[in-house]
């Protein structure tokens, strides 16, 4: 029987791109999760700045009520002055408001610095806002490619598993059975061109009287070392020709 020697090399050509198609494939998915987590993390930055605006507004109301509060006590000393018989305890209560007075403007000093800090903070917010809106519709861009990337992948690998399945019924039973044994046992490489009397894959060195049979190709030969189908590169051969 005739070896199909073209064909098997058609296979193993068909088998290699649909392995480099299928990991091209494997990857989006993680690509595109990268992505999300990408969009999700620059507007972390954005919910952490809302974050700190909230806590500093938190403090600040803190302060105010702290203010009123201080404020009601004035209040409430001053009513007491109206009522009291002797100097000392007029001037503890005077002293009682002073000191008083001096907490509302240390608290005022406060609520100022804190609308200062806002201020700041919302600047610091509207910027990373901008920025994660950008890096947004830029990574979306780039889910959009990726998502054309990943249809144009599928419909090459539906096209060369069609043309393996096509191919298939071209090569006799026997010799597909042994191929794709080998397929599967040599990490999808079943084929081994003999380039410069050596073994393609394996890289040992062929004995003379199998390169003899390989470039009559009248049999399926296996490399001794490796177990691949070795066959004879023509394309080695005519290279080695003294050129006219």
């Amino acid at each position: 029987m005739d070896i199909d020697f073209n064909n098997l090399i058609k296979l193993q050509d068909l088998d290699e791109e649909i392995r480099k198609t299928s990991l091209l494939l494997e990857k989006i998915p993680a690509q595109l999760k990268d992505i999300d987590i990408n969009i999700e993390a620059q507007f972390q930055i954005v919910d952490r700045a809302k974050e700190k605006l909230a806590q500093n507004q938190k403090r600040r109301r803190n302060l105010e009520a702290d203010v009123q509060d201080i404020k009601a006590q004035i209040a409430k000393f001053k009513h007491q002055q109206s009522g009291v018989k002797t100097n000392k305890e007029y001037s503890a209560l005077l002293k009682e408001i002073e000191e008083a007075q001096k907490k509302i403007d240390a608290k005022e000093e406060e609520i100022i610095s804190e609308m200062l800090v806002a201020d700041e903070i919302g600047e610091e917010i509207q910027s990373a806002t901008a920025k994660a809106n950008k890096a947004k519709e830029k990574l979306t861009q780039d889910k959009v490619v990726l998502n054309a990337k990943n249809q144009e992948l599928e419909e090459e690998k539906k096209r060369l598993l069609q043309e393996r399945e096509d191919l298939i019924p071209q090569i006799p039973k026997s010799q597909f059975s042994l191929y794709q044994n080998i397929f599967l046992k040599m990490n999808g490489i079943a084929l081994s061109p003999v380039t410069d009397d050596f073994c393609s894959m394996c890289q040992i060195r062929i004995r003379p009287q199998v390169l003899n049979e390989l470039k009559a190709a009248s049999q399926i030969i296996l490399c001794e070392n490796c177990g691949r189908i070795l066959y004879w590169s023509k394309v080695t051969e005519s290279e080695s020709s003294p050129s006219g």
